[in-house]
């Protein structure tokens, strides 16, 4: 189905396919976005799988392609699992094929010139090869991601991996500033599945006819310039933050956003609150709800506390501990979920509690906000430590939760000179991101050189 705007790009299209999770899905559809502004026609491809709703993007075109998840699978929310299970159907199903060739034959849209696809669709990658359709990757992830997946090799050959609980804190030389910690590895997951699902990514990058990293060349220059030695690919782009690149920073949340808290927000002094939340897919039991609740009590500063369904299993919205909303007395407002670059750019927020996903992560540096940081899963244990050691933003709330420890923390992000420094130097990289996004910046010449580069398939 054609939409409106496709018509002005007569010349060449776009096709998208994200993985999807929340994480995933945001920077490919602000990609989409930069690349429709540039002229480009854009198909989304989309799975049943927390299916995108068409309506809200009109500017696109949209294709449902099947993705063969078991119900059973779908329901864990499981991300190793899920992508195991998509994969594997795509694989044994033509489906996916008959899709894309059915894409490609529209002669009522531009002739598509390649298919974006993220790293861990590889039976989408195997599948438009076998028609001739050039594929490209968006990592949604950091550079120093990537860098760790190209050297899992490495890292096995070593010994750091896989991690042994003895040596957590022991450094890994050639990827500085990472320890054996930080690797990316899941504590609930089969090791082997978790491997499966890294090598198969590397693959898909591998394999590719380009990459793009959401992320600018200031913040991982050596990063990005380990991976473009390492790979053989014609381009690999740092062109980040899309959700600042994007016109219209577009996202399709899959949760509904609370904008109340933002009419909150305007009532709280300057760099006051504290923002926590802890993404779409982290998850935490009843006593850390309750550690968290008194310590966000206890610290006597504002906050916003993203509370969404599924955080704390069994937990239906109104479990907070008895006392805890006489506590903070109007200091603290609790939401399902918030429109977070609203949120984070917001002149009352001081700080950011943060599960330290790379998305997240972005978006606070983009706006200047400082970090704790509390990793759960995959990349997020790297992301952290960046954010400490490297870009001096924050700092990792390591060990149980527990109330004391957290209001401690609170009180030295917002109140604490070390705080301040660290705020300082937020500032510093908000303007390094500033700089990139000028016409004349690394992530715009980025993207000159990709939609060259595309119009050139």
């Amino acid at each position: 189905m054609a939409t409106a705007g496709m018509s002005s790009c007569g010349r060449r299209r776009v096709l998208v396919f994200p993985l999807p999770f929340q994480g995933h899905i945001n920077p490919m559809l602000q990609l989409a976005d930069v690349l429709h502004a540039r002229g480009l026609a854009v198909t989304l491809l989309h799975t049943r799988f927390n299916a995108l709703d068409p309506a809200l993007h009109p500017e696109f075109a949209f294709v449902s392609v099947p993705d063969g998840v078991p119900a059973e699978v779908a329901a864990t929310g499981n991300p190793i699992e899920i992508i195991l299970a998509m994969n594997a159907a795509m694989e044994a199903s033509t489906a996916v094929g008959e899709v894309l060739a059915s894409v490609l034959a529209d002669e009522g849209q531009p002739r598509a010139a390649c298919l974006f696809i993220d790293a861990h669709l590889r039976a989408v990658q195997e599948a438009a090869a076998g028609l001739g359709l050039p594929t490209l990757v968006l990592r949604t992830t950091s550079a120093a991601c990537l860098g760790c997946f190209l050297a899992y090799r490495m890292l096995y050959q070593k010994g750091y991996l896989p991690p042994r609980e003895s040596e957590f804190d022991m450094p890994v030389n050639e990827l500085p500033p990472l320890r054996v910690r930080d690797l990316y590895y899941s504590r609930n997951n089969n090791q082997e599945k978790v491997n499966k699902v890294l090598t198969r990514a590397t693959e898909t990058v591998k394999n590719c006819s380009g990459l793009v990293i959401n992320t600018l060349e200031t913040l991982e220059t050596t990063e990005l310039q380990r991976i473009r030695d390492e790979l053989d690919l014609p381009v690999v782009l740092a062109a980040g933050p899309l959700h600042k690149l994007s016109s219209k920073s577009t996202r399709s949340s899959l949760l509904d956003e609370d904008y109340s808290c933002i009419e909150w927000l305007d009532m709280q002094p300057l760099r006051s609150v504290l923002y926590v939340s802890f993404g779409s897919l982290a998850s935490m039991d009843s006593n850390d709800l309750v550690e968290v609740a008194w310590g966000l009590a206890n610290s006597c500063q504002p906050f916003l506390w993203v509370l969404r369904p599924g955080l704390v299993q069994g937990f239906e919205g109104t479990d907070l501990p008895d006392g805890f909303e006489v506590a903070v007395n109007g200091r603290g407002k609790v939401v399902q979920w918030a429109p977070q670059q609203e949120v984070l750019a917001h002149n009352a927020v001081g700080g950011f509690w943060t599960h330290s996903g790379w998305n997240s992560t972005l978006e606070s540096i983009s706006e200047g906000v400082p970090m704790i940081c509390r990793p759960h899963f995959a990349d997020q244990m790297m992301n952290a430590r960046y954010v400490e050691k490297a870009w001096g933003v924050g700092f990792e709330l390591e060990g149980e939760l527990e109330r004391g420890k957290i209001e401690s923390a609170i009180r030295r992000l917002i109140n604490e000179k070390e705080g301040a420094d660290m705020r300082d130097r937020a500032k510093d990289l908000k303007k390094k991101v500033a700089d990139c996004l000028e016409s004349c910046g690394s992530s715009q010449i980025a993207v000159d050189k990709l939609v060259s580069y595309i119009l050139s398939l």
